[in-house]
């Protein structure tokens, strides 16, 4: 599966820079064209989820819309990751942005708070998975639909268990019953170990919401993670290094190290991506399966979420929302999208992804459904790069023993604090 979901670095745009972008751009309105020479309704789509793959399988959607709808001339314009949203930016301050937009789950937030997104009225929300389109509100309104998705799971190596004489996990497994079967299938001697979960900002957030905590206030004027419950998750991901799982003087944080020590049978449970699926199918003689991440006082696992959302300053919003339901959760789309391997889309019957379900290995691809019944989204603000520093510099510390953990959450918790301002 095609993915950009395994790199996670945002490419936020400060906010208080999108803000005063968004109103200079929007003050005029748009340069948008609304009719063509032809006398069709122009609706402009800027995407980057295409790019470097599938353009083809973006020209078959389009065209099967401009066939539905054969007043509507939908004219598109792809643009590679990388500079995708400095030109959105630029767009938005010379009014000439598109009327429908690709924007990742952390900028959306950016752009929803900032104005520059118009709200979506009367969605059919029946076709999308709930927690997907739930994601694309922002203080009650729906300002955006899921496009695609991908989520973390828990990877296992059957012949690992089987060698321990353990039963393999299951959906109903906690925090305990990992760090049981860990510690029993760690064996440093003949370098295996039991586990593998990084101990950074998107693996903290997460453990914190399982294990029952909050990264903010309810207002989110502060940071709240420095709770009993923010203890626990980090030092649910600290102990770990130099226990059940390789430390960074191993070589942990070097790039696909995980997957390197997954593929060659040295590693007994990994949290991973479901990008992954296809390098591991690729190994020869490794037989492994996943489930839902065990959770604590509840379940939550990190979900990636591609979104599309139609512009304040377009002239033909009802146009542009209608070709936004289309592109997200038409036939035409979800087929095409599975039968290119072009990410998952975010429908809610699971008839239509039978395709992608039947797929072996693994045997259990329903987890990936399964694990959308109780998401953790990351938290966002314009500071975003800098807060994800912090968070994972502080970590560090408490992994290496330089910092207690509540010394570590505190200090996070100071700066992440005056990054708010």
């Amino acid at each position: 599966m095609t993915s950009r979901f395994a790199k996670r670095t945002a490419a936020l745009v400060p906010l208080a820079l999108l803000g005063a972008t968004v109103l200079t751009g929007c003050a005029q309105g748009s340069a948008t064209t609304t009719t063509g020479e032809d006398g069709k309704t122009v609706v402009r789509y800027m995407n980057f989820t295409s790019n470097d793959g599938h353009e083809k399988d973006l020209d078959t959607i389009v065209a099967a819309y401009e066939k539905e709808n054969p007043d509507v001339d939908v004219q598109v314009e792809t643009i590679p990751y990388a500079d995708y949203f400095t030109k959105l930016q630029t767009a938005f301050a010379g009014k000439t942005v598109a009327d429908v937009v690709d924007l990742n789950y952390e900028n959306f937030v950016s752009y929803a708070e900032s104005g520059a997104l118009a709200p979506l009225e009367d969605v059919d929300a029946a076709p999308y998975k709930d927690t997907l389109l739930e994601s694309f509100t922002h203080d009650g309104t729906q300002y955006g639909l899921p496009s695609s998705y991908s989520n973390v799971v828990l990877y296992y190596n059957k012949a690992l268990f089987d060698a321990a004489g353990l039963e393999y996990p299951t959906a109903d497994w906690t925090w305990a019953d990992e760090q049981a079967a860990a510690t029993a299938l760690t064996d440093t001697a003949a370098g295996v170990y039991g586990d593998f979960q990084p101990v950074t900002f998107h693996e903290f957030y997460k453990v914190l919401d399982q294990a029952g905590g909050q990264f903010f206030t309810e207002d989110g004027s502060a940071s709240a993670f420095d709770s009993p419950e923010g203890v626990k998750a980090a030092t649910w991901l600290v102990t770990k290094p130099g226990t059940v799982m390789p430390t960074e003087a191993d070589g942990s944080s070097t790039p696909d190290f995980d997957k390197d020590l997954f593929s060659a049978g040295k590693l007994g449970m990994w949290h991973s991506g479901i990008w992954m699926f296809d390098a591991l199918s690729q190994v020869e003689g490794l037989d492994w399966d996943i489930v839902v991440e065990p959770g604590d006082a509840s379940k939550a696992s990190a979900l990636f979420t591609n979104g599309v959302a139609v512009t304040a300053a377009s002239k033909e919003k009802e146009a542009a929302q209608d070709f936004a339901e289309f592109l997200t959760v038409s036939p035409t789309a979800v087929d095409t999208r599975l039968a290119s391997s072009w990410e998952l889309p975010p429908v809610a019957d699971e008839e239509a992804l039978a395709p992608y379900l039947e797929q072996t290995p693994p045997t259990n691809r329903q987890a990936v459904i399964d694990a959308l019944d109780t998401v953790a989204l990351p938290p966002v603000i314009a500071a975003q790069q800098e807060m994800q520093d912090a968070i994972n510099e502080e970590l560090s510390n408490a992994a290496a023993g330089r910092k207690t953990v509540e010394q570590a959450l505190t200090d996070a918790a100071s700066r992440v604090d005056a990054l708010l301002g």
